[in-house]
Protein backbone atom coordinates (compact mmCIF):
# COMPACT_ATOMS: atom_id res chain seq x y z
CA UNK A 1 0.00 0.00 0.00
CA UNK A 2 1.30 3.48 -0.84
CA UNK A 3 1.36 6.41 1.57
CA UNK A 4 -1.38 8.18 -0.41
CA UNK A 5 -3.63 5.10 -0.24
CA UNK A 6 -3.14 4.78 3.52
CA UNK A 7 -3.92 8.46 3.93
CA UNK A 8 -7.25 8.06 2.16
CA UNK A 9 -8.23 5.25 4.56
CA UNK A 10 -7.19 7.33 7.57
CA UNK A 11 -9.32 10.23 6.37
CA UNK A 12 -12.34 7.92 6.28
CA UNK A 13 -12.17 7.70 10.09
CA UNK A 14 -11.41 4.00 10.27
CA UNK A 15 -9.34 2.57 13.09
CA UNK A 16 -5.97 1.79 11.52
CA UNK A 17 -2.76 -0.08 12.22
CA UNK A 18 -0.18 1.70 10.05
CA UNK A 19 2.91 -0.44 9.59
CA UNK A 20 5.77 -1.10 7.20
CA UNK A 21 9.50 -1.54 7.09
CA UNK A 22 11.83 1.20 8.40
CA UNK A 23 11.99 3.97 5.81
CA UNK A 24 8.55 3.20 4.36
CA UNK A 25 7.18 6.56 5.47
CA UNK A 26 5.01 5.80 8.51
CA UNK A 27 5.95 9.02 10.31
CA UNK A 28 5.57 11.09 7.14
CA UNK A 29 2.10 9.66 6.52
CA UNK A 30 1.00 10.40 10.08
CA UNK A 31 2.37 13.95 9.84
CA UNK A 32 0.32 14.49 6.68
CA UNK A 33 -2.78 13.13 8.40
CA UNK A 34 -2.27 15.32 11.48
CA UNK A 35 -1.92 18.37 9.24
CA UNK A 36 -5.09 17.42 7.35
CA UNK A 37 -7.01 17.09 10.62
CA UNK A 38 -5.75 20.39 12.03
CA UNK A 39 -6.62 22.24 8.83
CA UNK A 40 -10.20 21.15 9.54
CA UNK A 41 -10.19 22.17 13.19
CA UNK A 42 -9.67 18.66 14.56
CA UNK A 43 -6.80 18.42 17.04
CA UNK A 44 -5.67 14.78 17.41
CA UNK A 45 -4.23 13.34 20.61
CA UNK A 46 -0.66 12.39 19.70
CA UNK A 47 0.93 9.79 21.94
CA UNK A 48 3.61 7.11 21.90
CA UNK A 49 4.54 4.01 23.84
CA UNK A 50 7.80 5.40 25.24
CA UNK A 51 9.22 8.72 26.36
CA UNK A 52 11.78 8.79 23.54
CA UNK A 53 9.15 8.14 20.88
CA UNK A 54 6.82 10.72 22.47
CA UNK A 55 9.60 13.31 22.39
CA UNK A 56 10.16 12.69 18.68
CA UNK A 57 6.53 13.46 17.87
CA UNK A 58 5.95 16.24 20.42
CA UNK A 59 3.29 14.36 22.37
CA UNK A 60 2.60 12.41 25.53
CA UNK A 61 3.32 8.86 26.41
CA UNK A 62 0.02 7.08 26.08
CA UNK A 63 0.34 6.20 29.78
CA UNK A 64 0.44 9.88 30.79
CA UNK A 65 -2.22 10.98 28.30
CA UNK A 66 -4.73 8.40 29.50
CA UNK A 67 -3.84 8.87 33.17
CA UNK A 68 -2.98 5.19 33.78
CA UNK A 69 0.67 5.80 34.66
CA UNK A 70 2.51 2.51 35.11
CA UNK A 71 -0.58 0.46 35.93
CA UNK A 72 -1.03 -2.89 34.23
CA UNK A 73 -4.60 -3.22 35.46
CA UNK A 74 -7.32 -0.94 36.82
CA UNK A 75 -9.34 -1.50 39.97
CA UNK A 76 -12.50 0.26 41.10
CA UNK A 77 -10.62 2.92 43.05
CA UNK A 78 -8.38 3.58 40.04
CA UNK A 79 -11.38 4.42 37.89
CA UNK A 80 -12.61 6.82 40.55
CA UNK A 81 -9.24 8.56 40.67
CA UNK A 82 -9.22 8.88 36.89
CA UNK A 83 -12.64 10.53 36.88
CA UNK A 84 -11.54 12.96 39.59
CA UNK A 85 -8.48 13.99 37.57
CA UNK A 86 -10.18 16.80 35.68
CA UNK A 87 -7.29 17.49 33.32
CA UNK A 88 -7.03 13.87 32.17
CA UNK A 89 -10.81 13.47 31.98
CA UNK A 90 -11.15 16.66 29.93
CA UNK A 91 -8.53 15.77 27.32
CA UNK A 92 -9.70 12.16 26.92
CA UNK A 93 -13.33 13.24 26.52
CA UNK A 94 -12.37 15.96 24.05
CA UNK A 95 -10.31 13.67 21.82
CA UNK A 96 -11.75 12.57 18.50
CA UNK A 97 -8.61 10.91 17.17
CA UNK A 98 -5.98 9.05 19.21
CA UNK A 99 -2.60 8.30 17.61
CA UNK A 100 -0.27 5.82 19.36
CA UNK A 101 3.23 5.66 17.87
CA UNK A 102 5.71 2.78 18.36
CA UNK A 103 2.89 0.43 19.32
CA UNK A 104 5.32 -2.51 19.02
CA UNK A 105 6.75 -1.45 22.38
CA UNK A 106 3.33 -1.42 24.05
CA UNK A 107 2.26 -4.60 25.82
CA UNK A 108 -1.12 -6.23 25.34
CA UNK A 109 -1.99 -5.55 28.99
CA UNK A 110 -1.17 -1.85 28.73
CA UNK A 111 -3.25 -1.44 25.57
CA UNK A 112 -6.19 -3.02 27.40
CA UNK A 113 -5.78 -0.63 30.33
CA UNK A 114 -5.69 2.41 28.03
CA UNK A 115 -8.84 1.11 26.33
CA UNK A 116 -10.59 0.67 29.70
CA UNK A 117 -9.59 4.14 30.87
CA UNK A 118 -10.92 5.73 27.67
CA UNK A 119 -14.21 3.85 27.88
CA UNK A 120 -14.68 4.86 31.51
CA UNK A 121 -13.86 8.54 31.00
CA UNK A 122 -15.87 8.84 27.77
CA UNK A 123 -18.72 6.79 29.28
CA UNK A 124 -19.02 4.62 26.19
CA UNK A 125 -18.90 0.90 25.53
CA UNK A 126 -17.20 1.11 22.13
CA UNK A 127 -13.45 0.38 21.97
CA UNK A 128 -11.53 3.37 23.35
CA UNK A 129 -14.81 5.16 23.95
CA UNK A 130 -15.63 5.51 20.26
CA UNK A 131 -12.78 7.72 19.03
CA UNK A 132 -10.73 6.89 15.94
CA UNK A 133 -7.59 5.04 17.02
CA UNK A 134 -4.47 5.02 14.83
CA UNK A 135 -1.78 2.57 15.92
CA UNK A 136 1.63 3.08 14.29
CA UNK A 137 4.66 0.82 14.38
CA UNK A 138 6.56 -2.20 13.17
CA UNK A 139 6.57 -5.35 15.28
CA UNK A 140 10.00 -6.30 13.93
CA UNK A 141 11.34 -3.37 15.95
CA UNK A 142 12.19 -3.64 19.65
CA UNK A 143 9.40 -5.41 21.59
CA UNK A 144 7.84 -4.32 24.88
CA UNK A 145 9.89 -4.95 27.98
CA UNK A 146 8.60 -8.01 29.80
CA UNK A 147 7.69 -7.16 33.38
CA UNK A 148 6.47 -9.51 36.07
CA UNK A 149 3.52 -8.10 37.96
CA UNK A 150 3.63 -7.85 41.71
CA UNK A 151 1.56 -10.30 43.73
CA UNK A 152 -2.07 -10.10 42.74
CA UNK A 153 -4.27 -7.95 44.91
CA UNK A 154 -7.24 -9.39 46.70
CA UNK A 155 -9.36 -6.68 45.07
CA UNK A 156 -11.38 -8.24 42.21
CA UNK A 157 -10.13 -7.33 38.70
CA UNK A 158 -12.43 -5.15 36.62
CA UNK A 159 -10.61 -5.95 33.37
CA UNK A 160 -10.38 -9.32 31.63
CA UNK A 161 -6.88 -10.63 32.43
CA UNK A 162 -4.78 -10.76 29.31
CA UNK A 163 -3.02 -14.00 28.49
CA UNK A 164 0.30 -13.70 30.32
CA UNK A 165 2.02 -14.86 27.13
CA UNK A 166 0.38 -12.01 25.20
CA UNK A 167 3.41 -9.79 25.09
CA UNK A 168 2.51 -8.01 21.87
CA UNK A 169 -0.25 -5.43 21.57
CA UNK A 170 -2.03 -7.25 18.73
CA UNK A 171 -2.80 -10.12 21.14
CA UNK A 172 -4.80 -7.80 23.36
CA UNK A 173 -8.55 -8.26 23.57
CA UNK A 174 -8.76 -4.50 22.99
CA UNK A 175 -6.93 -4.84 19.66
CA UNK A 176 -9.43 -7.52 18.62
CA UNK A 177 -12.35 -5.31 19.62
CA UNK A 178 -10.84 -2.33 17.82
CA UNK A 179 -10.42 -4.45 14.67
CA UNK A 180 -8.08 -1.96 12.96
CA UNK A 181 -7.74 -1.79 9.20
CA UNK A 182 -4.18 -2.82 8.33
CA UNK A 183 -2.27 -0.35 6.16
CA UNK A 184 1.08 -1.95 5.31
CA UNK A 185 3.28 0.63 3.54
CA UNK A 186 5.29 -0.95 0.75
CA UNK A 187 7.41 1.97 -0.49
CA UNK A 188 11.02 2.40 0.62
CA UNK A 189 12.54 5.85 1.13
CA UNK A 190 15.54 5.20 3.35
CA UNK A 191 17.81 2.44 2.09
CA UNK A 192 19.29 2.92 -1.36
CA UNK A 193 21.24 -0.36 -1.65
CA UNK A 194 19.54 -3.44 -3.12
CA UNK A 195 21.96 -5.93 -1.51
CA UNK A 196 21.49 -4.32 1.89
CA UNK A 197 17.72 -4.30 1.50
CA UNK A 198 17.87 -8.01 0.77
CA UNK A 199 19.74 -8.63 4.05
CA UNK A 200 17.13 -6.68 6.02
CA UNK A 201 14.33 -8.44 4.20
CA UNK A 202 15.93 -11.82 4.96
CA UNK A 203 16.07 -10.95 8.67
CA UNK A 204 12.37 -10.05 8.60
CA UNK A 205 11.57 -13.37 6.90
CA UNK A 206 13.77 -15.36 9.27
CA UNK A 207 15.70 -16.53 6.22
CA UNK A 208 19.24 -15.27 6.81
CA UNK A 209 21.53 -17.56 4.82
CA UNK A 210 25.23 -18.13 4.30
CA UNK A 211 25.44 -15.46 1.61
CA UNK A 212 23.84 -12.85 3.88
CA UNK A 213 26.20 -13.72 6.75
CA UNK A 214 29.20 -13.55 4.42
CA UNK A 215 28.16 -10.10 3.24
CA UNK A 216 27.83 -8.91 6.84
CA UNK A 217 31.20 -10.43 7.76
CA UNK A 218 32.75 -8.49 4.91
CA UNK A 219 31.82 -5.36 6.89
CA UNK A 220 33.38 -6.65 10.14
CA UNK A 221 36.54 -5.21 11.70
CA UNK A 222 36.92 -5.37 15.49
CA UNK A 223 39.57 -2.61 15.36
CA UNK A 224 37.28 -0.07 13.73
CA UNK A 225 35.92 1.44 16.96
CA UNK A 226 38.94 3.70 17.37
CA UNK A 227 39.00 4.41 13.63
CA UNK A 228 35.30 5.32 13.72
CA UNK A 229 36.04 7.92 16.40
CA UNK A 230 38.59 9.56 14.18
CA UNK A 231 36.37 9.37 11.11
CA UNK A 232 33.37 10.87 12.88
CA UNK A 233 31.18 7.81 12.37
CA UNK A 234 28.41 7.09 14.87
CA UNK A 235 28.82 3.86 16.86
CA UNK A 236 25.82 1.81 18.02
CA UNK A 237 25.96 -0.51 21.03
CA UNK A 238 23.39 -2.70 22.73
CA UNK A 239 24.38 -1.56 26.25
CA UNK A 240 24.52 1.92 27.86
CA UNK A 241 27.79 1.16 29.62
CA UNK A 242 29.55 0.81 26.29
CA UNK A 243 28.04 4.05 24.98
CA UNK A 244 29.03 6.11 28.03
CA UNK A 245 32.49 4.64 28.06
CA UNK A 246 33.15 5.51 24.42
CA UNK A 247 31.70 9.04 24.58
CA UNK A 248 33.36 10.13 27.81
CA UNK A 249 36.73 8.76 26.77
CA UNK A 250 36.55 10.42 23.38
CA UNK A 251 35.55 13.82 24.80
CA UNK A 252 38.35 13.77 27.37
CA UNK A 253 40.94 13.15 24.70
CA UNK A 254 40.13 16.45 23.02
CA UNK A 255 42.28 19.48 23.90
CA UNK A 256 40.90 22.89 24.83
CA UNK A 257 38.26 24.18 27.25
CA UNK A 258 34.88 22.54 27.69
CA UNK A 259 31.63 24.49 27.27
CA UNK A 260 28.60 23.38 29.27
CA UNK A 261 24.97 23.87 28.26
CA UNK A 262 22.26 23.29 30.87
CA UNK A 263 18.70 22.34 30.01
CA UNK A 264 15.86 24.73 30.97
CA UNK A 265 12.48 23.36 32.08
CA UNK A 266 8.98 24.82 32.30
CA UNK A 267 5.80 23.07 33.36
CA UNK A 268 4.63 20.43 35.85
CA UNK A 269 7.38 18.19 37.16
CA UNK A 270 5.69 14.99 36.00
CA UNK A 271 5.51 16.22 32.40
CA UNK A 272 8.97 17.78 32.26
CA UNK A 273 10.38 14.57 33.76
CA UNK A 274 8.76 12.66 30.91
CA UNK A 275 10.33 15.03 28.40
CA UNK A 276 13.74 14.69 30.03
CA UNK A 277 13.56 10.90 29.92
CA UNK A 278 12.71 10.97 26.25
CA UNK A 279 14.94 13.84 25.16
CA UNK A 280 18.02 12.68 23.30
CA UNK A 281 19.92 15.78 24.41
CA UNK A 282 21.24 15.46 27.98
CA UNK A 283 20.33 17.77 30.84
CA UNK A 284 23.95 18.90 30.98
CA UNK A 285 25.76 18.90 27.67
CA UNK A 286 29.53 19.23 27.71
CA UNK A 287 31.25 20.06 24.41
CA UNK A 288 34.72 20.83 23.18
CA UNK A 289 36.04 21.82 19.81
CA UNK A 290 36.35 18.62 17.80
CA UNK A 291 33.50 16.83 19.59
CA UNK A 292 31.51 14.41 17.50
CA UNK A 293 27.83 15.32 17.85
CA UNK A 294 24.41 14.43 16.55
CA UNK A 295 21.43 16.73 16.13
CA UNK A 296 18.43 15.54 18.13
CA UNK A 297 15.67 17.63 16.54
CA UNK A 298 14.40 18.46 13.05
CA UNK A 299 14.94 21.90 11.58
CA UNK A 300 14.47 21.77 7.83
CA UNK A 301 15.01 25.52 7.48
CA UNK A 302 18.51 25.30 8.92
CA UNK A 303 19.15 22.05 7.11
CA UNK A 304 19.36 19.39 9.81
CA UNK A 305 17.20 16.57 11.11
CA UNK A 306 17.17 14.22 14.07
CA UNK A 307 20.20 12.03 13.30
CA UNK A 308 22.31 14.54 11.32
CA UNK A 309 25.91 14.14 12.49
CA UNK A 310 28.82 16.54 12.47
CA UNK A 311 31.79 17.92 14.36
CA UNK A 312 32.00 20.96 16.63
CA UNK A 313 34.39 23.37 14.92
CA UNK A 314 34.07 26.15 17.49
CA UNK A 315 31.62 28.38 19.34
CA UNK A 316 29.92 31.66 18.47
CA UNK A 317 31.83 34.78 19.45
CA UNK A 318 29.27 36.12 21.92
CA UNK A 319 28.12 35.57 25.48
CA UNK A 320 25.98 32.58 24.54
CA UNK A 321 28.88 30.79 22.83
CA UNK A 322 26.62 28.39 20.93
CA UNK A 323 28.38 25.48 19.23
CA UNK A 324 29.16 25.63 15.52
CA UNK A 325 28.75 22.23 13.87
CA UNK A 326 30.23 21.25 10.54
CA UNK A 327 28.15 18.60 8.78
CA UNK A 328 28.87 16.53 5.70
CA UNK A 329 29.77 18.64 2.71
CA UNK A 330 31.53 21.22 4.86
CA UNK A 331 28.47 23.31 5.68
CA UNK A 332 28.47 24.86 9.17
CA UNK A 333 25.38 25.23 11.37
CA UNK A 334 25.08 27.25 14.58
CA UNK A 335 23.28 24.95 17.01
CA UNK A 336 21.02 27.32 18.93
CA UNK A 337 18.69 26.08 21.69
CA UNK A 338 15.43 24.49 20.61
CA UNK A 339 12.31 23.37 22.40
CA UNK A 340 10.82 19.99 23.26
CA UNK A 341 7.20 20.32 24.25
CA UNK A 342 4.06 18.44 25.20
CA UNK A 343 0.92 19.90 23.64
CA UNK A 344 -2.75 19.18 24.09
CA UNK A 345 -5.60 20.89 22.26
CA UNK A 346 -3.20 23.51 20.93
CA UNK A 347 -1.76 24.45 24.33
CA UNK A 348 1.83 23.86 25.45
CA UNK A 349 1.71 22.07 28.82
CA UNK A 350 5.42 21.52 29.39
CA UNK A 351 8.64 22.30 27.59
CA UNK A 352 12.39 21.88 27.66
CA UNK A 353 14.94 24.16 26.06
CA UNK A 354 18.38 22.82 25.23
CA UNK A 355 20.95 22.88 22.47
CA UNK A 356 19.70 20.09 20.14
CA UNK A 357 22.88 18.03 20.27
CA UNK A 358 24.31 15.00 22.02
CA UNK A 359 27.73 13.41 21.97
CA UNK A 360 27.63 10.94 19.15
CA UNK A 361 30.73 8.88 19.00
CA UNK A 362 28.35 6.22 20.32
CA UNK A 363 24.61 5.76 21.12
CA UNK A 364 22.50 2.78 22.16
CA UNK A 365 20.53 0.80 19.60
CA UNK A 366 17.42 1.63 21.63
CA UNK A 367 17.95 5.39 21.24
CA UNK A 368 18.78 5.03 17.58
CA UNK A 369 15.26 3.76 16.83
CA UNK A 370 13.63 6.22 14.44
CA UNK A 371 16.93 7.66 13.16
CA UNK A 372 18.40 7.44 9.67
CA UNK A 373 22.19 7.52 9.38
CA UNK A 374 24.56 7.87 6.45
CA UNK A 375 27.20 5.79 8.24
CA UNK A 376 27.52 3.78 11.47
CA UNK A 377 29.87 1.36 13.22
CA UNK A 378 27.74 -1.26 14.97
CA UNK A 379 28.71 -3.67 17.74
CA UNK A 380 26.17 -6.49 17.91
CA UNK A 381 28.33 -8.96 19.80
CA UNK A 382 26.27 -8.24 22.92
CA UNK A 383 22.81 -8.17 21.29
CA UNK A 384 20.34 -9.77 23.68
CA UNK A 385 16.85 -8.88 22.43
CA UNK A 386 14.81 -9.91 19.41
CA UNK A 387 14.83 -7.08 16.88
CA UNK A 388 17.92 -5.36 18.32
CA UNK A 389 20.14 -6.25 15.39
CA UNK A 390 17.43 -5.46 12.88
CA UNK A 391 16.87 -2.00 14.37
CA UNK A 392 20.60 -1.24 14.40
CA UNK A 393 21.23 -2.37 10.83
CA UNK A 394 18.17 -0.62 9.43
CA UNK A 395 19.35 2.76 10.75
CA UNK A 396 21.95 2.89 7.95
CA UNK A 397 21.03 3.75 4.38
CA UNK A 398 23.59 1.61 2.53
CA UNK A 399 25.88 -1.34 3.14
CA UNK A 400 28.88 0.85 2.32
CA UNK A 401 27.89 3.08 5.24
CA UNK A 402 27.98 0.13 7.66
CA UNK A 403 30.90 -1.38 9.56
CA UNK A 404 30.56 -4.02 12.23
CA UNK A 405 32.61 -4.89 15.29
CA UNK A 406 30.86 -8.24 15.12
CA UNK A 407 27.46 -9.86 15.52
CA UNK A 408 25.94 -12.83 17.30
CA UNK A 409 23.12 -15.08 16.18
CA UNK A 410 20.57 -13.29 18.38
CA UNK A 411 21.22 -10.08 16.44
CA UNK A 412 19.98 -11.76 13.25
CA UNK A 413 16.84 -13.16 14.86
CA UNK A 414 13.35 -11.74 15.00
CA UNK A 415 10.68 -12.99 17.33
CA UNK A 416 9.43 -16.28 15.85
CA UNK A 417 5.82 -15.22 16.25
CA UNK A 418 6.27 -11.93 14.40
CA UNK A 419 7.25 -13.32 11.00
CA UNK A 420 4.07 -15.40 10.89
CA UNK A 421 1.93 -12.49 12.02
CA UNK A 422 3.61 -10.19 9.47
CA UNK A 423 2.34 -12.35 6.61
CA UNK A 424 -1.19 -11.94 7.98
CA UNK A 425 -0.76 -8.16 8.18
CA UNK A 426 0.38 -8.00 4.55
CA UNK A 427 -2.59 -10.07 3.40
CA UNK A 428 -5.07 -7.95 5.39
CA UNK A 429 -3.53 -4.79 3.94
CA UNK A 430 -3.93 -6.08 0.39
CA UNK A 431 -7.57 -6.92 1.13
CA UNK A 432 -8.22 -3.47 2.58
CA UNK A 433 -6.64 -1.84 -0.45
CA UNK A 434 -8.91 -3.77 -2.78
CA UNK A 435 -12.16 -3.34 -0.86
CA UNK A 436 -11.87 0.20 0.50
CA UNK A 437 -10.17 2.10 -2.30
CA UNK A 438 -12.16 0.94 -5.32
CA UNK A 439 -14.97 3.51 -5.00
CA UNK A 440 -13.58 7.06 -4.92
CA UNK A 441 -17.02 8.67 -4.54
CA UNK A 442 -17.91 6.53 -1.52
CA UNK A 443 -14.51 7.23 0.02
CA UNK A 444 -14.98 10.97 -0.44
CA UNK A 445 -18.38 10.73 1.26
CA UNK A 446 -16.78 8.92 4.21
CA UNK A 447 -14.19 11.72 4.50
CA UNK A 448 -16.93 14.32 4.69
CA UNK A 449 -18.96 12.35 7.23
CA UNK A 450 -15.92 11.80 9.43
CA UNK A 451 -15.04 15.51 9.46
CA UNK A 452 -18.62 16.34 10.44
CA UNK A 453 -18.71 13.66 13.15
CA UNK A 454 -15.54 15.13 14.67
CA UNK A 455 -16.99 18.63 14.74
CA UNK A 456 -14.59 19.86 12.07
CA UNK A 457 -15.19 21.66 8.81
CA UNK A 458 -13.47 22.14 5.50
CA UNK A 459 -11.36 25.32 5.46
CA UNK A 460 -12.86 28.18 3.46
CA UNK A 461 -16.18 26.41 2.96
CA UNK A 462 -17.48 23.33 1.21
CA UNK A 463 -16.22 24.28 -2.25
CA UNK A 464 -12.56 24.15 -1.29
CA UNK A 465 -10.56 21.76 -3.42
CA UNK A 466 -7.61 20.58 -1.38
CA UNK A 467 -4.41 19.74 -3.22
CA UNK A 468 -4.15 16.26 -1.78
CA UNK A 469 -7.72 15.44 -2.80
CA UNK A 470 -6.68 15.81 -6.43
CA UNK A 471 -4.65 12.61 -6.08
CA UNK A 472 -7.31 10.48 -4.37
CA UNK A 473 -7.48 6.87 -5.41
CA UNK A 474 -9.56 6.43 -8.55
CA UNK A 475 -9.65 10.18 -9.32
CA UNK A 476 -7.62 10.72 -12.45
CA UNK A 477 -9.46 13.71 -13.86
CA UNK A 478 -8.20 17.23 -13.11
CA UNK A 479 -10.67 19.39 -11.26
CA UNK A 480 -11.50 22.67 -12.90
CA UNK A 481 -14.01 25.48 -12.80
CA UNK A 482 -13.80 26.04 -9.04
CA UNK A 483 -11.71 28.51 -7.10
CA UNK A 484 -9.05 26.87 -4.96
CA UNK A 485 -9.47 29.04 -1.89
CA UNK A 486 -6.61 27.67 0.19
CA UNK A 487 -4.18 28.26 -2.67
CA UNK A 488 -5.41 31.83 -2.93
CA UNK A 489 -4.83 32.42 0.78
CA UNK A 490 -1.41 30.78 0.67
CA UNK A 491 -0.36 33.06 -2.15
CA UNK A 492 -0.21 35.77 0.52
CA UNK A 493 0.32 33.58 3.60
CA UNK A 494 2.34 30.48 2.56
CA UNK A 495 1.83 28.65 5.88
CA UNK A 496 -1.92 29.26 6.19
CA UNK A 497 -3.82 26.26 7.64
CA UNK A 498 -0.64 24.32 8.32
CA UNK A 499 0.08 22.83 11.74
CA UNK A 500 2.48 24.54 14.16
CA UNK A 501 5.61 22.86 15.45
CA UNK A 502 7.65 23.59 18.57
CA UNK A 503 10.26 25.64 16.68
CA UNK A 504 7.59 27.91 15.17
CA UNK A 505 5.95 28.35 18.57
CA UNK A 506 9.30 29.34 20.06
CA UNK A 507 9.88 31.85 17.23
CA UNK A 508 6.38 33.27 17.69
CA UNK A 509 6.93 33.64 21.45
CA UNK A 510 10.26 35.40 20.91
CA UNK A 511 8.70 37.85 18.44
CA UNK A 512 5.77 38.53 20.75
CA UNK A 513 8.05 39.19 23.74
CA UNK A 514 10.11 41.50 21.54
CA UNK A 515 6.98 43.61 21.01
CA UNK A 516 6.07 42.72 17.42
CA UNK A 517 2.44 43.25 16.42
CA UNK A 518 0.36 40.31 15.12
CA UNK A 519 0.25 41.83 11.63
CA UNK A 520 4.05 42.05 11.51
CA UNK A 521 4.42 38.50 12.80
CA UNK A 522 1.88 37.31 10.23
CA UNK A 523 4.02 38.57 7.36
CA UNK A 524 7.22 37.17 8.84
CA UNK A 525 5.75 33.72 9.60
CA UNK A 526 3.55 33.43 6.52
CA UNK A 527 0.30 33.10 8.47
CA UNK A 528 -2.92 35.06 8.69
CA UNK A 529 -3.14 37.66 11.50
CA UNK A 530 -6.14 35.84 12.98
CA UNK A 531 -4.09 32.62 13.14
CA UNK A 532 -1.27 34.48 14.90
CA UNK A 533 -3.65 35.83 17.54
CA UNK A 534 -5.25 32.41 17.98
CA UNK A 535 -1.88 30.76 18.49
CA UNK A 536 -0.79 33.39 21.00
CA UNK A 537 -3.90 32.60 23.02
CA UNK A 538 -3.16 28.88 22.90
CA UNK A 539 0.40 29.54 24.06
CA UNK A 540 -0.94 31.57 26.98
CA UNK A 541 0.63 34.81 25.74
CA UNK A 542 -2.70 36.51 25.06
CA UNK A 543 -6.01 36.20 26.83
CA UNK A 544 -9.37 35.85 25.11
CA UNK A 545 -11.71 38.76 25.76
CA UNK A 546 -14.59 37.63 27.96
CA UNK A 547 -17.21 39.89 26.35
CA UNK A 548 -16.88 39.01 22.69
CA UNK A 549 -14.60 35.98 22.54
CA UNK A 550 -11.99 37.86 20.51
CA UNK A 551 -8.35 38.06 21.39
CA UNK A 552 -7.14 41.25 22.93
CA UNK A 553 -3.56 42.43 22.45
CA UNK A 554 -3.77 44.40 25.67
CA UNK A 555 -5.59 41.83 27.80
CA UNK A 556 -2.35 40.21 28.88
CA UNK A 557 1.11 41.53 28.38
CA UNK A 558 3.33 38.57 29.15
CA UNK A 559 6.34 39.96 27.41
CA UNK A 560 8.57 39.97 30.46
Amino acid sequence: MTQDEALQILKAGRNVFLTGEPGSGKTHTINRYVQWLRERGIDPAITASTGIAATHIGGYTVHAWSGIGIRSDLKKEDFERLRQNKRVARRVRAARVLIVDEVSMLSAATLAVVDAACRALREGHEPFGGMQVVLVGDFFQLPPVARRDVAESSVPQLLPREDERARFAYRSSSWQALDPTICYLSEQHRQEDAAFLEILSAIRRGAVGAAHRALLRSRCDSTLSAKANGAGITQLYSHNLDVDRVNVAALRKLPGPERTFTMERAGPEALTAQLVRGCLSPETLGLRKGARVMFTKNNFTDGFVNGTTGTVTGFTDDAAAFPIVQVRGGREIVAEPMEWAIEANGSVLARLIQVPLRLAWAITVHKSQGMSLDAAHVDLTGAFEYGQGYVALSRVRTLNGLTLAGFNERSLAVHPEIAERDADFRHQSDTARTTLLSDAAALKKMHTQFIKACGGKEPQGNNVKKADEASEVGTANKRSGNTYSVDAVRAQYPNAYRGWNAEEDADLARRFKAGEKPETMAQALGRQPSAIRSRLVKLGLLEESADNGKQSDSAVSRRN
